[in-house]
């Protein structure tokens, strides 16, 4: 192998535009390895999560955010879910316009994932 020094100003200016040519296609092959990768991660993940859907009008409960916040008062025994609502309507990306009971409508929407479902008790307290 010719040291740099031994090369001719063309010859050094043609390897090293190889070397970039080089270069490139390592890069090209390495952004295509990771897409498929993305790809096979995506379907795994597809596979595993479950979407919750809901309609108009079905009763859910809502998951008290930022996850983990705990009241004094409760301590480890604070509550997770708040509620129950109603699905107002849906909007795009499975997310949901709330309202409380009484038809107050919530301003922003929530995503599907902090809801699940309220099934009414048999056991009602008169």
């Amino acid at each position: 192998m010719l040291s740099q020094d031994q090369l001719t100003a063309d010859d050094y200016t043609t390897l090293t535009k190889d070397e970039l040519d080089d270069l490139a296609e390592h890069q090209l092959r390495a952004l295509i390895s990771t897409k498929e990768n993305k790809k096979r991660v995506a379907k795994w993940y597809d596979k595993k999560i479950k979407v919750k859907e809901f309609a108009n009008g079905d009763l859910v409960w809502k998951l008290i955010l930022p996850i983990g916040t705990k009241s004094s008062k409760f301590g480890k025994w604070s509550p997770e879910w708040k509620g129950p609502y109603r699905i107002n309507r849906s909007v795009p990306g499975n997310a949901y316009i709330l309202e409380t009971l009484k038809g107050v409508e919530f301003p922003r929407a929530l995503n599907g994932k902090y809801l699940k479902r309220h099934y009414t008790s048999i056991w009602v307290d008169a």
